[in-house]
């Protein structure tokens, strides 16, 4: 039952922040759009911008992509789930400290960093009901 919840939630999670792969090839317009939308100051446009907001997408796309992956044998993937779980924790709560510094607003930084160490903790876990596998 655990290992069915962990599979599901990895190949929705995996899904959702795979989905950033269209953020790789967004014209700049959609993102300055979005931004306006949001009510976020100017969005400056600049190479390490756009190079930020590429790059970044491509991260959350390619790890999208590994956690379908992983879902798919969580015994033999226990070691990794385990260490992606714990640095999903370590990444929320780093995500709020830089929504914070970086002055988003309220909104943004509740809906971001926390629920993301929340979903850490439920994947630790998890994780740790997992078998080890065995020793080769």
């Amino acid at each position: 039952m655990q290992g069915r919840l962990l599979q599901i939630i990895l190949r929705v999670g995996g899904a959702v922040v795979l989905m950033a792969v269209f953020a790789i090839f967004m014209p700049t317009r959609w993102m300055a759009a979005t931004n306006d939308w949001l009510g976020l100051e100017g969005f400056p446009a600049s190479p390490l911008v756009d190079y930020l907001t590429r790059s970044l997408s491509m991260m959350y796309a390619l790890q999208g992509g590994l956690l379908i992956l992983l879902s798919f044998d969580l015994r033999r993937y226990r070691p990794v789930l385990l260490y992606v779980s714990i640095t999903t924790v370590v990444g929320g709560l780093l995500l709020t400290g830089i929504d914070l510094h970086a002055g988003l607003p309220l909104y943004w930084t509740l809906s971001e960093g926390p629920p993301v160490a929340l979903l850490g903790l439920l994947l630790v876990w998890l994780v740790r009901r997992i078998p080890q596998p065995p020793l080769e």
